[in-house]
């Protein structure tokens, strides 16, 4: 079964990642990817919580709060299921030059972008038409670029999103 599944997410995978050699998308990927990583996630908190109006800034500290409380769960994750970037294993994989060595599962920057928006989702509901697809985006973004399996990027959706909503709901209700 297992096998079965591995199978699966390998051809679609390679589904996503083949289109690598496509101008547009490969820049709008490689610019987007940067969206779920530190210096922007951190960058983007603390600025909200300096320019945001007082009514919203609570919903600031709740998103860079789930932002930092979501690193500590991929790390250790990372370290119990030490699997290999896709692009180590699957032949003929596209990836970018100098690409991260560490393990894959979770994804990082999928867990930290969904961290980042889910309370502005909860507190805002319209701004998840533009949150929603601007995470789902980091997250293609991650497997178009040879880093990670759709599992990683699925659960770093899920980690992010549990992360966002309760620290949501510690600051807010």
């Amino acid at each position: 079964m297992l096998q079965l599944f591995y199978g699966l997410e390998c051809r679609l995978f390679q589904q996503v990642n083949r289109h690598f050699d496509k101008r547009l998308l490969n820049l709008f990927f490689r610019i987007v990817t940067h969206l779920g990583g530190a210096r922007f996630t951190i960058g983007a908190t603390v600025l909200l919580i300096m320019f945001s109006p007082r009514e919203t800034r609570l919903i600031a500290i709740a998103s860079a709060l789930a932002l930092a409380a979501s690193h500590i769960p991929v790390h250790f994750v990372k370290l119990l299921f030490p699997r290999k970037r896709p692009y180590l294993i699957i032949e003929k994989t596209k990836f970018p030059e100098n690409p991260l060595q560490d393990h894959s599962f979770p994804s990082g920057h999928t867990t930290a972008i969904f961290s980042v928006i889910i309370p502005y989702v909860l507190f805002i509901p319209y701004l998840s038409f533009i949150l929603i697809p601007l995470g789902l985006c980091v997250g293609i973004s991650r497997i178009y670029l040879g880093l990670h399996y759709p599992s990683d990027v699925i659960a770093g959706g899920i980690l992010g999103s549990l992360t966002g909503s309760l620290c949501f709901c510690l600051l807010w209700l």
